[in-house]
């Protein structure tokens, strides 16, 4: 059985917009509070290609990975592997989903749906991430941060 926690915003922003908000524009609008790093993060970044990396940059100029991506089919969707395990460290041999996906609904408005699937490959520790990620300090709140954003540039 696949486990995922999945979430539907709506933001005030055309399609081309939204996606390149949350892509391009991604360490503008990620929480500072949310990284793997020892020091503070400086920067977010998710390159814009198959295969890109995920990862953060900290205050000590040190890069950590969060993973890859999977799919990048601008505006439409994009889909990241999210390599961190239950402890939110960095495992190359773990790959969960973020599956983000655009909707247009009408000119200046778009449905933007994440999933994060594929949480039961953290084993016995899958439903406490999926609590997690699923609280108003996972994607919920993270989401409202960015949908703020993205209607606000």
């Amino acid at each position: 059985m696949t486990v995922a926690v999945k979430h539907t915003i709506e933001v005030q922003a055309p399609i081309e917009r939204a996606f390149a908000v949350f892509t391009e524009a991604f360490g503008r609008w990620w929480p500072a509070t949310h990284h793997i790093g020892k020091a503070d993060l400086v920067d977010a970044i998710i390159e814009p290609r198959v295969g890109g990396r995920w990862y953060e940059k900290t205050a000590d100029g040190r890069e950590c990975e969060w993973g890859h991506v999977i799919a990048w089919d601008a505006p439409r969707r994009v889909v990241l592997a999210w390599q961190l395990d239950a402890d939110w460290q960095y495992d190359p041999d773990l790959v969960t989903e973020v599956e983000v996906s655009f909707e247009p609904g009408g000119p200046d408005r778009t449905f933007v749906t994440l999933e994060h699937r594929h949480l039961e490959r953290m084993g016995e520790r899958g439903e406490e991430v999926r609590r997690s990620i699923d609280s108003p300090e996972g994607w919920r709140g993270i989401l409202a941060t960015y949908a703020a954003f993205a209607g606000a540039t």
